[in-house]
């Protein structure tokens, strides 16, 4: 059995380096982008070793599912979105670095078990307090969530580890929305924690 704490040697050139250790917070990770896109990016991101050995990913969503469940659709997802098999012992190693939670975005005791797990995962992985949340939900929800991550302290930067969290478009339905969407994830994040992405326009990006 593959050591989880290694990575498999990638066939193809690598390009660039691998990113810092962290963990991947994905808000709606049983939806269409997740699977379509997130799941799929980061598996050629890891048969490149452009993901750092000491990376995981924390999927959230209100579907019911075991983190076995959660595991068995990320191998299905990168077998049908990626066009081929992939590599046994990769896929392995990918699987065991997947975790999930079941809840609703505006609940805020589901914070509080989001932390509990990001603790757990960063002794299990050494991925020094680094966490970004990718909000692949509608946009409605983008604000109520940075608040909740906010009051449960997960924004909080230290001298020794970073906090991001990345929006996609579109960015409320106007301009007037896009400014009070702006607003209210300034008033719990710094400019430079906050990324918004088209996925579409910014893949090197995801």
């Amino acid at each position: 059995m593959l050591d989880t704490a290694t990575m498999p040697i990638a066939t193809q050139a690598r390009v660039g380096r691998p990113g810092d250790p962290c963990i991947m917070v994905i808000f709606g990770a049983a939806g269409d982008l997740t699977r379509r896109k997130l799941v799929p990016a980061l598996y050629n991101l890891a048969r490149n070793q452009l993901l750092s050995r000491e990376f995981a990913v924390l999927g959230i969503a209100h579907s019911r599912l075991s983190e076995e469940e959660f595991r068995k659709k990320v191998v299905e997802d990168v077998r049908q979105y990626t066009g081929n098999d992939g590599d046994p012992d990769l896929i392995e190693w990918f699987i065991r670095h997947m975790y999930y939670v079941t809840g609703e975005f505006d609940d805020k005791n589901i914070y509080l078990q989001l932390k509990s797990t990001l603790e757990r995962i960063d002794k299990e992985h050494s991925t020094h307090g680094n966490y970004f949340f990718y909000l692949a939900t509608a946009p409605n929800f983008f604000g109520p969530i940075v608040e909740q991550l906010s009051a449960a302290g997960l924004m909080a930067e230290g001298d020794n580890h970073w906090r991001r969290v990345i929006v996609e478009k579109p960015f409320g339905h106007d301009l007037e929305s896009a400014k009070l969407l702006n607003q209210q994830l300034l008033r719990v994040a710094s400019e430079k924690q906050i990324y918004r992405i088209d996925h579409y326009l910014g893949k090197e990006t995801v």
